[in-house]
């Protein structure tokens, strides 16, 4: 290491100290949900009772679920047995955990070897649907374990380690026995470094970065950091997409952790531009991530929809980051032929070109040297090069308002479309922009679609896209329910958009809502009997009328459960809505969780109605996964429940 980069990681390692001597408070750990100890011995007989009656129901399905045909419910059930039974019996506890990670292993090869005959039945075509059906399952149960018990955790995440690196011992077995073309080549001839992969993260943090991203969805910043912190070792895209998370959640801490790994990258021989560019986005782009490839490829990753950069970042930390840029674009760079950094000198060129403002903003006495290294590389990038990479400089740095209006880019291209097809696009593409914004003219766009099909798909998009906006962003009950009645709607999407509107009206229009209520259990009975969308209806429907009118909920959800038992894919679980655009050319869609479909909310509130009933119609599913799923909510709604003191 050079004695500039030196002092320079020394100059970092005092503002770090400087950032952590002005740590704000640390985080209180999340209080468990479950009663406390000493709350329960205050708690009355009958709550006594309850509860007991809840632990004796979990452990008998824990035992029950080892039995279980599919062995994703198997780990899965045992698992979330042992999370609602932690506070209870935790030696238990944990003995199911154990019991749950050797049933996920199972389940997850044969998750693999299902994924490995689907991807060899469907060759190279897409296989997006095959992969995102096949859960990660010891990861499931890797999350509930290390939630209560860090050195549970630690001992599970060896534990999947170690099963990955035999895992991949065995495939690399595989490919090395294979006739490769390239074994046949002189071993004399002169072989270049290969280029490192910016984006890839190794495995085992990558597992351990994607388990404390789960923890600080939930709030946990705590345990978050006990498995992060041995993690942010390099600026991998996951590590940095951690720090941009956590700054949400506690802006000095990860200013701290920012800052030191600027530290580490700077002493790190095999940082590059795209080390740099991949740092930038904690400052410049948060949750959007760019790399430059061979021949200045671009490629982007993003993991929400709007980049907003953050406005309250410390100018050391800006400083910190425009500093440690400069050290590493302005590194010797060497021959190219001999170049085996991600980024190639196309890459720094770009990266240099893209952070020059921030840096002469920032730390304008090294803008200089930065302008000289670009004028030096600008006549190894050919000019056809630099201008595709040119256009992509202020990617994700303009505001909303710079960026162009969607809908406007879509119709200037109408006076080139030759054909139907060609005008068919373009008003499909401003319809589909119109209604991701609520402009009112998606639907006009839409009418001017030929395509009798087209126009159908793109219709019932908007519709759905609506809806969701008018439930999320307008809170309007009353625009819920008029889309609920005059949108191209399945039925299913149409009981959701109807029990919205219920939900949404019942304290203004209590009339109003009790009608939408009625139309939406009309509706769940038009969907076939067969169908799992008909169960999760009448469940969504049950769920809103309990507010109203217990009785009429409860004579719904033995409904329910008639159509669930007549749909063998119904699970009570991980429902969602979605819609979707496909034409040749192009595939626009949306979907989200619909947890108002899924068992787990309805039998938390009739448990604590009557909770010896909502076991008895648990039982009556004959399905494992439905049975399973309303047991667990029945009996987490009473151990959860804050006990009532003795009078």
């Amino acid at each position: 290491m050079s004695e500039p980069a030196r002092r320079f990681a020394v100059a970092l390692c005092l503002l770090f100290l400087s950032l952590a001597a002005h740590a704000q408070t640390p985080n209180k750990p999340k209080k468990p949900t479950a009663a406390t100890d000493s709350s329960v011995r205050a708690a009355d007989p009958v709550t006594l009772e309850r509860r007991a009656q809840a632990t004796t129901l979990l452990t008998s399905l824990a035992d029950e679920a080892r039995g279980f045909h599919d062995e994703t419910l198997r780990a899965r059930v045992q698992a979330q047995a042992a999370d609602a039974i932690w506070e209870t019996d935790r030696e238990r506890a944990k003995a199911l955990f154990r019991r749950a990670w050797d049933a996920a292993e199972a389940a997850d090869q044969e998750n693999l070897r299902r994924r490995e005959a689907e991807r060899q039945t469907q060759g190279n075509g897409p296989r997006m649907a095959a992969n995102l059906n096949r859960p990660n399952v010891r990861g499931e149960v890797l999350r509930l374990a290390a939630k209560h018990d860090r050195a549970l955790g630690e001992e599970l995440l060896a534990r999947l380690d170690e099963a990955k690196k035999q895992e991949d011992s065995q495939l690399t077995s595989a490919s090395a026995s294979a006739p490769s073309a390239a074994s046949s080549a002189s071993s004399d001839a002169p072989q270049q470094r290969p280029r490192r992969d910016p984006y890839a993260t190794p495995p085992e943090l990558a597992r351990r970065l994607s388990l404390a991203m789960e923890f600080l969805n939930d709030g946990d910043v705590d345990r978050a950091l006990q498995f992060a912190d041995s993690a942010l070792a390099k600026p991998y895209e996951l590590a940095v997409e951690f720090l941009v998370n956590l700054r949400e959640k506690n802006p000095q801490a990860a200013d701290e952790r920012y800052v030191a790994l600027l530290a580490r990258t700077v002493v790190d021989p095999e940082s590059d531009a795209n080390s740099v560019l991949l740092l930038s986005s904690y400052v410049l782009t948060p949750h959007m991530y760019m790399v430059v490839g061979t021949g200045g490829q671009l490629s982007t990753s993003q993991r929400r929809r709007d980049i907003v950069p953050p406005t309250d970042m410390p100018a050391p930390v800006r400083q910190a980051f425009a500093r440690t840029a400069a050290q590493v674009l302005l590194r010797l760079l060497p021959q190219q032929d001999q170049d085996s950094t991600s980024s190639g000198r196309d890459g720094t060129y770009f990266v240099i070109a893209r952070l020059l403002p921030f840096i002469e903003a920032n730390a304008p006495e090294i803008s200089a040297d930065l302008r000289a290294r670009l004028a030096a590389l600008t006549p190894d990038v050919p000019a056809q090069q630099r201008n595709e990479m040119d256009r992509d400089l202020n990617r994700g740095l303009v505001s909303e308002a710079e960026r162009g209006d969607p809908v406007q880019e879509a119709l200037d291209r109408l006076p080139r479309a030759q054909t139907a097809d060609q005008r068919d696009q373009v008003y499909m593409q401003a319809a589909l922009a119109a209604s991701f914004k609520s402009d009112a003219r998606a639907r006009d766009f839409a009418d001017k679609i030929e395509n009798t099909e087209l126009r159908q798909q793109v219709r019932a998009f908007i519709d759905v896209a609506g809806v969701n906006q008018a439930i999320l962003q307008k809170k309007d009950g009353a625009e819920v329910l008029r889309l609920a009645q005059t949108g191209e709607l399945t039925h299913v999407q149409r009981v959701w958009a109807l029990t919205e509107a219920a939900r949404l009206l019942l304290e203004t229009d209590r009339a109003r809502a009790i009608e939408a209520l009625e139309a939406a259990a009309t509706e769940a009975r038009r969907v076939d009997g067969d169908d799992p969308d008909r169960a999760r209806s009448l469940v969504s429907v049950a769920a809103q009328f309990f507010k109203v009118d217990r009785n009429r909920a409860w004579e719904l959800m033995a409904e329910a459960v008639k159509a669930a038992n007549a749909a063998l894919e119904f699970t009570g679980a991980d429902a969602g809505i979605a819609a979707r655009v496909q034409t040749q050319n192009q595939r626009s869609m949306i979907n989200f969780p619909a947890p108002m479909f899924d068992l787990r909310g309805v039998f938390s509130t009739l448990a604590l109605d009557d909770m010896n009933r909502a076991v008895e119609l648990a039982r009556s599913f004959t399905g494992e996964a439905p049975r399973a799923t309303a047991t667990i909510a029945i009996a987490r709604a009473v151990l959860d429940a804050k006990p009532k003191k003795q009078s």
